[in-house]
């Protein structure tokens, strides 16, 4: 049997307590890497209420959500406690309107208008 990980506890807490949540490097007032400040930008600009974890202030933490999504990168976010992605995925899934079709099968409130602005923000020209 595996051995019981605090910080995996802690994770399966904040991901049970909140409908979406981004953990990032700073947070969202201040992020602290280009990566977690362009999924907080795009959350907030579509205004997603979402939770943000400062993996930073946390060492157990920040190395703990690596190992229980089996992701190596941070920033990590989760909707309904299903692991989304990371800057990338969440990137192109705000590009395809898949975030938008998974927030709403989840039931999470989001300005579609805004997520459109920000796919013709986008389109090549």
């Amino acid at each position: 049997m595996a051995e019981a990980n605090p910080a995996h506890d802690r994770i399966r807490d904040v991901i049970g307590a909140n409908d979406v949540v981004l953990f990032m490097k700073g947070d969202r007032e201040m992020p602290r890497c280009g990566f977690s400040s362009r999924v907080a930008s795009i959350l907030g600009y579509m205004g997603v209420d979402y939770k943000d974890v400062d993996v930073l202030s946390d060492e157990a933490i920040r190395d703990g959500v690596k190992s229980f999504s089996d992701w190596p990168t941070i920033p990590q976010l989760y909707v309904k406690g299903e692991f989304v992605g990371g800057c990338d995925i969440v990137t192109e899934m705000t590009l395809s309107s898949e975030l938008d079709k998974l927030f709403a099968e989840k039931g999470v409130a989001f300005d579609a208008a805004a997520a459109e602005k920000i796919r013709e923000a986008n389109k090549a020209s």
